[in-house]
């Protein structure tokens, strides 16, 4: 085991079980919110298992769920808008949590692959993250 795994671990264990608490009751609001933030999550400890296993596909996993999470997240924001602007979300954390796990994972990550293709792609899913988290968080908060 070596240290990407290890926090793979991490995010799994300290993060994916909150989000699925939150995301299995409460408000629709607060359903919302957890459900991007399981997705962000999720998109980390892809990136994670890729330099952990030394498996580039599922760089492409964490690609596609960096495009889709906040997709969802949007739809669901719409949907559920009545709901969510009946009882309003704590999002405060939110987007901070973005802000600071993304580059927290992508940084050291595109410092162990060097520079070429796999940094372009990591600087992608990078900025997709952060973007999506900032979206969604507004879409969230103004309904």
């Amino acid at each position: 085991m070596n240290g990407w795994l290890v926090a793979a671990t991490v995010v799994i264990a300290g993060g994916l079980g909150p989000c699925l608490w939150g995301a299995a009751g409460g408000p629709a609001g607060r359903r919302v919110v957890a459900q991007n933030m399981a997705t962000l999550l999720l998109c980390l400890v892809f990136l994670l298992l890729s330099q952990g296993y030394g498996r580039p596909s599922y760089v492409d996993l964490a690609l596609v769920v960096s495009v889709l999470g906040p997709a969802g997240t949007l739809v669901y924001a719409r949907l559920l808008a009545d709901e969510i602007a009946e009882r309003p979300p704590g999002i405060r954390l939110l987007t901070p949590a973005v802000a600071i796990g993304t580059p927290l994972t992508v940084v050291p990550m595109c410092v162990a692959v060097g520079p070429g293709r796999a940094m372009a792609k990591l600087l992608v899913i990078g900025a997709l993250l952060i973007a999506g988290g900032v979206v969604t968080t507004r879409a969230v908060r103004h309904g």
